[in-house]
């Protein structure tokens, strides 16, 4: 293909995301829960998979597109695949809490996923802020939690990455922002992130530069659909309810809660060492968001037998270390692995 063609290409229309085939099996206020359809030889696994995303950032992150999808890899194994996306917040959301989302909404979700296996459990696997949610959910709701894998998840809040430094600033009044914005804003959010790493819009365009000049018209195909894609997902941010932005950062990030033993929720004291079910962490070497201590520290408070606890460290960032065509043949197997050497146990 030609440089003329590269760029035809590049400004076609983008390709389709979130598009393996699924169900909306409930529905409540602004989030759904879906339930990816079975392969046609059936299900070859016993105990459900719940996935639960960050809520300021599209659930497709984990169906991304066709051979980059990491709900399609495992229906393609035989699992049963279940997702929340949280949808979109409305001004009128502004008052929904932290127990709302993790203890009611997330409840919800997770008993209707493990009703449908024969034990009545379910692998539940968070991702960023998704995977905090479950590591707290699972230390006061442990009856229907199968195993625990916690991705990329900040369960350690004083850290040092820029975020924890920023939160935890004298300047920084979550209660001012909370009470003049009501649901926070997804530009300050994504103005945060960017501010992570300002170079990296010009190193992608580089990159994206030097690929539209050299790329075959086969892998040009390729590389175009996975960057167009990553890109939709990376700039399709919503607002964040403001009443649970204000427990997160004045809490969490800001008091270290999780660790320091006094954070509660729906009034019950969170002790991540009432986890016992095996439990996996997965940090990536080079992630800005979550730098992987204070997502690996979660092994360590946990409750679960040594023997039980896992950690898989890959190279990478927060996103790509999970989305990559290397984590495709590496990650997305070690951790189907993981769950299916433990499926007999919640059966």
């Amino acid at each position: 293909m030609s440089l003329l063609g590269n760029i035809t290409r590049l400004l076609s229309k983008p390709p389709a995301v979130g598009v393996t085939p699924a169900d909306v099996v409930h529905r409540e206020n602004k989030w759904r829960l879906l339930r990816y359809r079975a392969r046609a030889a059936g299900r070859a696994f016993a105990t459900p998979i719940l996935l639960v995303p960050s809520l300021i950032n599209r659930h497709y992150v984990l169906d991304l597109l066709p051979g980059k999808s990491f709900a399609e890899y495992l229906v393609a194994q035989g699992w049963d695949v279940w997702v929340i996306d949280w949808g979109t917040p409305g001004d009128e959301d502004r008052l929904v809490t932290f127990d709302d989302i993790c203890d009611r909404a997330l409840g919800r979700a997770l008993r209707l996923c493990a009703r449908s296996g024969p034990s009545g459990r379910a692998h539940l696997m968070g991702y960023c802020l998704g995977g905090t949610l479950t590591a707290i959910h699972a230390a006061v709701r442990p009856e229907r939690v199968a195993t625990l894998t916690a991705l990329a998840a900040p369960i350690g809040f004083h850290d040092e990455g820029l975020l924890s430094a920023w939160t935890r600033s004298r300047g920084f009044d979550v209660g001012a922002l909370v009470s003049a914005c009501g649901n926070v804003p997804w530009q300050l959010m994504q103005g945060a992130f960017h501010l992570l790493r300002p170079t990296l819009t010009l190193s992608k365009l580089v990159h994206l530069a030097d690929k539209v000049g050299k790329s075959d018209a086969a892998g040009f195909d390729e590389f175009a659909d996975g960057f167009l894609a990553l890109e939709t997902w990376g700039n399709d941010n919503v607002a964040f309810p403001g009443e649970f932005y204000r427990r997160y950062v004045g809490e969490l990030y800001q008091q270290d809660a999780l660790l320091a033993g006094s954070f509660t929720l729906s009034g019950r004291p969170v002790d991540l060492g009432a986890i016992e079910c095996p439990t996996l962490a997965v940090t990536f070497a080079n992630d800005g968001i979550v730098p992987w201590r204070s997502a690996a520290v979660l092994l360590e408070r946990v409750g679960t037998p040594e023997a039980e606890r896992l950690q898989i460290h890959q190279p990478g960032g927060h996103v790509g270390g999970f989305v990559s065509r290397s984590a495709t043949r590496t990650l997305w197997p070690k951790m189907a692995a993981f769950w299916a050497a433990r499926d007999g146990l919640a059966t």
